[in-house]
């Protein structure tokens, strides 16, 4: 059987993991600015948001080993939208920290994201403008990085 959502599914990876670093403000104006009248899509919780732990691992050496950096605080969400257009569209977010309401509106955009009602809107309003914010912030970081970069050289003497 063909299963539609495995079309999205390499889009998907991409506007999750930009949905994961949006901040809070950021996803509650792109969303309301999407709804009529400012009301968010109406959706029942498959998980309500909870906040956990998960462990950060690293890879070290030449040869790549796995350790264990440490722990890191994530706050989960999973909820399916109510319409009667988008029913049974599901939403999820992993999010690092504890702001709850963060990863309710992850979710609910990582549903809209897959109704072809808000699709269009969500990703003119929300994705374009976050992908330019998160390129912004990776040159500027690059940039900061580049002006302390030191070059050795060698000096050969002659014999």
């Amino acid at each position: 059987m063909n299963d539609p959502s495995s079309d999205i599914a390499p889009e998907r990876r991409r506007w999750l993991a930009q949905l994961a670093r949006a901040p809070r403000a950021t996803l509650e104006q792109a969303l309301e600015s999407v709804c009529e009248g400012g009301l968010l899509p109406p959706f029942d919780w498959l998980r309500a948001p909870q906040t956990g732990l998960a462990m950060v691992r690293g890879r070290i050496g030449g040869t790549g080993d796995p350790f264990n950096v440490g722990e890191a605080t994530v706050t989960r969400a999973v909820l399916r939208l109510k319409s009667s257009e988008s029913a049974g569209v599901v939403g999820v977010a992993y999010q690092l920290g504890r702001d709850k309401r963060r990863a309710q509106l992850a979710a609910l955009a990582d549903a809209m994201l897959q109704s072809p009602r808000w699709r269009d809107a969500v990703r003119e309003r929300l994705l374009a403008p976050l992908a330019q914010t998160l390129d912004d912030e990776r040159r500027e970081r690059a940039e900061q990085t580049a002006s302390t970069r030191v070059d050795f050289y060698t000096m050969v003497r002659g014999e």
